[in-house]
């Protein structure tokens, strides 16, 4: 089998690539800030672009949503990319849950399908890949008065931080307050519930097992 690309595949690509270029020229407009070429897939949803910023060369894959209403705003680094059908929501649709925002550092990636619930502060650092249907939630119910609806009792947010070279698994889901150490594995269908120091592999998906990343190790 021939393992290089042809003329063919590779005029496919290019076209592909610049109606990225052209759709994200009239989308950076209405953006804080856009440096370098900024792509954006088809029917890609895009709100408060005010409250966003993006470094060199982002990606907003296809059918993925941006809601940028968020008090910290939204901050892409370098070589970003948010895949298909991934959601980051800061707040609710219409302003009635004011949330912090997130910032996720160059190099890294959000993979298809995820949901960024940034209502707390999200700190993804730089060259962290996240696999497909992954959830992070920064903020919890409220729900210790048992005379009130849990619903009136509002919301706590702690926050996220997901550090430097990280690999998040395919359907990991990350709670509020947690930290996960730089160079962390999460092994898939992972529910993090707890700070994971840096260097380890989790491989439990109640994090029963977790351990330090070796030389050798798989």
């Amino acid at each position: 089998m021939d393992s290089k690309i042809s003329v063919i595949d590779e005029i496919a690509i290019l076209y592909r690539t610049g109606i990225k270029v052209l759709r994200g020229g009239v989308y950076r407009v209405f953006l804080k800030e856009a440096h370098g070429m900024f792509l954006v897939g088809k029917k890609v949803q895009i709100t408060h672009g005010k409250h966003i910023r993006c470094g060199k060369n982002v990606k907003f894959e296809e059918f993925s949503e941006i809601h940028g209403l968020c008090s910290d705003g939204l901050d892409f680094g370098d070589y970003v990319t948010i895949s298909r059908g991934v959601m980051i929501r800061p707040s609710s649709y219409y302003g009635g849950d004011y949330g912090m925002g997130l910032t996720i550092g160059e190099h890294s990636s959000i993979g298809p399908y995820g949901y960024v619930g940034c209502s707390g502060k999200i700190t993804i650092g730089k060259n962290v890949m996240f696999g497909p249907k992954c959830s992070l939630f920064a903020e919890n119910h409220v729900f210790s008065d048992t005379e009130s609806s849990i619903k009136s009792q509002g919301v706590q947010q702690k926050g996220i931080t997901v550090e430097d070279d990280c690999w998040i698994g395919s359907n990991v889901t990350i709670l509020d307050g947690v930290t996960i150490g730089k160079g962390s594995v999460i092994g898939a269908g992972t529910l993090v519930t707890k700070d994971i120091p840096a260097g380890s592999v989790v491989i439990d998906k109640r994090i029963k097992m977790i351990r330090k990343r070796e030389k050798d190790s798989i």
